[in-house]
């Protein structure tokens, strides 16, 4: 709790000198060492803080080059639009790994939860709630609150975009059964502080869901075709003429 106490006291430190000009839009943050120093906390909580800070669309950290103050009004407007496709591998890669440290940090009280939104997963009215709320658990007990906000953030995007919404309504209302005995896995596999099997669960799940997603994209797709070409043919036709 401490340390939990201690990273978002960076954050808001943070954010207070960006708002008030310390750190104006395009310029480079101190290197982590000498923001721990500054901070007094460890290099770790400084990480997580920044982390926490480009979620929340504060800064952008370049690979190589440091971590640069963004204009927020600007990646407001410059906003793109996200596809099931981008949201269920951005979900994948990030939420294999929740799953994975929640195996090692998950508590009693969590895997009761965990297991009841398991048992709710079941009832057809309840199933999609539950589904988040399964997948929300297994976020917070990871103690990252980081890791718990860029998960919320991307079920957000699951709720709220229509294109997504629609994409995965063709593929979760077909795979019920299977979409619960995937959860089954991964519950199984942080019941048991596996995490490596935790990890390998949740992958296999969006596994299955964007090969789902592509599979009814294609269909689309072909069906989309069939029309064009039924149009063109009787655009064209002169089976009028032979009768």
């Amino acid at each position: 709790m401490k340390r939990r106490r201690r990273f978002w006291n960076v954050v808001d430190k943070l954010e207070a000198a960006i708002d008030q000009g310390v750190y104006h839009v395009g310029s480079r943050l101190p290197a982590e060492r000498e923001l721990a120093e500054t901070h007094q906390v460890s290099r770790p909580t400084i990480r997580e803080a920044i982390i926490a800070l480009e979620v929340r669309g504060r800064v952008e950290v370049k690979t190589g080059s440091g971590v640069f103050v963004t204009d927020t009004n600007k990646v407001e407007a410059s906003d793109k639009p996200i596809s099931a496709f981008e949201l269920t591998q951005a979900r994948a890669l990030i939420e294999a790994e929740a799953a994975a440290l929640a195996a090692a940090t998950i508590q009693d009280h969590e895997l009761a939860d965990l297991k009841q939104s398991l048992d709710d997963m079941q009832v057809p009215e309840m199933a999609i709630e539950a589904d988040q709320r399964f997948h929300e658990i297994i976020a917070k007990s990871t103690r990252n609150n980081a890791i718990f906000m860029s998960i919320q953030n991307l079920w957000k995007l699951r709720r709220s975009e229509p294109q997504i919404i629609a994409a995965y309504d063709d593929v979760c209302s077909q795979s019920d059964e299977q979409r619960l005995q995937e959860h089954t896995c991964i519950y199984d596999a942080i019941a048991s502080h596996d995490s490596s099997a935790a990890r390998k669960a949740m992958h296999n799940h969006f596994n299955r869901l964007i090969n789902s997603l592509f599979a009814a994209s294609e269909k689309k797709a072909l069906e989309e075709i069939k029309r064009k070409t039924s149009e063109t043919r009787g655009l064209y036709s002169i089976s009028h003429l032979t009768q």
